[in-house]
């Protein structure tokens, strides 16, 4: 698992991936506004190998995540509140001396020093599991293309064009972005795996980590609440089910 440390949380005034914007229309004659963000669409792959009979996603670490679940662990202003008069409580005589007689001063302000939150949740409470996908951010390359470089990139599969099949294609995050993914299915065997290779135009490997969940043990895990997955993830192992499984002969324990 990587180490992740020094985190900090703050506002973001530009972005090569979101831009934020503010639409204003009329609905039924009624004015109203709604705040966005414009951001690529993308491709996800579900990857089945058909040599261990095993579905292939990627494990990684994700931000937005895991400030999610800082914020669950922080108290709510209420026990803050509750919290510091109780600490108070012994001193409440002294202040209002103090008060009466004018030594209160700075009273009221308020502090916050960078690091100072105690409770950090572990790096873990941000992985998530996720199929493995790309951005569609070079407008002259077939999804299909890109499908192909993200597979090789993530996962180290070197899969012709002609062997992805597409599933469907959906609106993801349609409160905030409501960006296009299309969704492909792909068939892949150890003699396809070449290792994690750079794509051109990248200046590093994506960050994520190769897990193999079993085809005995796809359902299960797609609803297993402990384990932190994106809907894409459950959808096409559901899809699998209704469509592939028959073919290779093997319960995915619905």
């Amino acid at each position: 698992m990587d180490q992740i440390n020094n985190i900090q949380v703050v506002p973001c005034t530009s972005s090569n991936h979101l831009k934020p914007f503010r639409v204003h229309y009329s609905q039924n004659g009624t004015k109203k506004s709604w705040d966005f963000m414009r951001t690529h669409e993308s491709v996800s792959i579900l990857i089945f190998n058909t040599t261990s009979h095993c579905f292939v996603l990627v494990k990684q670490f994700r931000p937005a995540v895991y400030v999610c679940e800082w914020d669950k662990s922080k108290p709510s202003p209420g026990e803050e509140k509750k919290e510091g008069e109780e600490q108070a409580a012994p001193e409440e005589e002294k202040e209002k001396e103090q008060e009466a007689e004018g030594e209160g001063q700075g009273k009221g302000e308020e502090t916050e020093e960078v690091g100072s939150a105690p409770d950090l949740p572990p790096a873990s409470a941000g992985v998530t599991y996720e199929l493995c996908a790309g951005l569609v951010d070079k407008p002259d390359l077939p999804l299909e293309e890109v499908a192909r470089q993200g597979v090789l990139q993530e996962c180290g599969y070197d899969v012709p064009v002609a062997k992805l099949r597409k599933i469907t294609s959906y609106r993801s995050g349609v409160g905030v972005t409501g960006a296009k993914q299309t969704l492909f299915y792909a068939e892949v065997s150890e003699e396809n795996h070449v290792g994690v290779a750079m794509v051109e135009g990248e200046a590093e490997p994506r960050e994520g980590e190769v897990v193999k969940v079993p085809l005995h043990e796809a359902m299960t895990f797609a609803y297993d609440e402990s384990l932190p997955k994106t809907m894409p993830v459950i959808f096409s192992f559901v899809w699998f089910h209704n469509n592939m499984s028959p073919k290779y002969k093997i319960s995915t324990n619905v």
